[in-house]
């Protein structure tokens, strides 16, 4: 890739270096816009937009829909690869998720994960209607990489391709609380869904190699404390990988998963699991040996590595999109 990632320019204090957020949007020439929406729940759901200010409507590659993870946020870190993907040419777009960043909710609590699916949706969709005619790819790490699976279950066809970094598609048996507690997870998460397992682990514990990377994800003001989840966020979580174990053989988008080989969160042989059952005829796993959890916490090295083959990868079939548009 001949352009690096923006992770080069930030520093253990701040993802925009001694930039403010401001000039930094400034020198990357990104037109970055940010609201809230109303969700189902009556529930304010922040959104950003970031677009390359030399580029107009016309001009535009694709549509790029991002979703963090748990106890992550789509500003900080995170916003740096939506940066990096809109300065490709492309308009990108990412939502906080409920109890997570400037969005509404108990921080960490996931009490129905379907609804984040459907925030999601609500968003993708309001921003697919804006820009009807570009291929529209969605990207997700960790958990969003279950949320965009289930949107590409239900949404069938819509989208021109899913890009899955580190996916929730079973989480590490290192992360499971201990059996029984496993299986009295239901009736903790009923009895007491506040109540935070005490034999699981942080999610992101283990998340990011770098140690100045992890100390800058831990300064961003508005991150999710990096806690043991409740009960009810652990079982709902659960239930996700099993129902996208179950559905995955539905997809039959064009699929690239990225996977750090000693991901100790999200279980690389379950992502390999899914890998082999979908549908997709156009599918290609790359897994990094030595790469951890979060791509973007490894030497920036790599992070260009990685991140040179996701934007080729969507290069190529965008254009082909496009094309079969045009004709």
């Amino acid at each position: 890739m001949s352009t690096p990632h923006p992770i080069h320019q930030a520093n253990e204090n701040s993802p925009y270096g001694d930039l403010t957020r401001e000039e930094f949007y400034k020198k990357h020439q990104i037109i970055h816009k940010q609201s809230f929406m109303i969700n189902n729940k009556n529930m304010k759901i922040y959104t950003q937009s970031w677009q390359p200010a030399d580029y107009s409507p016309s001009k535009l590659k694709g549509l790029v829909a991002m979703v963090h993870g748990y106890c992550s946020e789509s500003s900080w870190l995170f916003e740096l690869n939506a940066v990096a993907v809109a300065k490709f040419g492309y308009f990108v777009c990412a939502l906080d998720l409920q109890g997570h960043g400037y969005s509404q909710g108990s921080p960490g609590l996931i009490s129905d994960f379907r609804s984040l699916v459907s925030d999601a949706i609500q968003f993708f969709d309001s921003k697919r209607e804006e820009y009807p005619k570009l291929p529209a790819f969605l990207y997700g790490e960790s958990m969003g990489g279950a949320i965009c699976i289930m949107i590409c279950v239900r949404q069938k066809n819509e989208w021109s391709g899913l890009i899955l970094s580190g996916p929730m598609c079973g989480v590490s048996k290192k992360m499971l609380p201990v059996w029984p507690l496993e299986k009295l997870l239901p009736i903790a998460a009923f009895i007491a869904p506040s109540w935070r397992v005490s034999c699981t682990k942080p999610p992101t514990r283990g998340s990011y190699k770098e140690g100045w990377k992890k100390k800058l994800v831990g300064k961003s003001p508005n991150r999710v404390a990096n806690r043991k989840p409740p009960a009810i966020t652990a079982q709902e979580l659960m239930k996700a990988c099993r129902y996208i174990q179950r559905k995955c053989h539905e997809l039959e988008v064009p699929l690239l998963i990225l996977h750090g080989g000693d991901d100790t969160v999200c279980d690389p042989e379950a992502a390999m699991n899914v890998f082999e059952a979908v549908g997709s005829k156009d599918k290609c796993m790359k897994v990094f040996p030595g790469m951890w959890h979060q791509l973007i916490g490894e030497p920036n090295e790599s992070v260009d590595l990685v991140f040179g083959i996701m934007i080729s990868w969507i290069e190529v079939r965008a254009a082909c999109k496009m094309v079969k548009i045009m004709n």
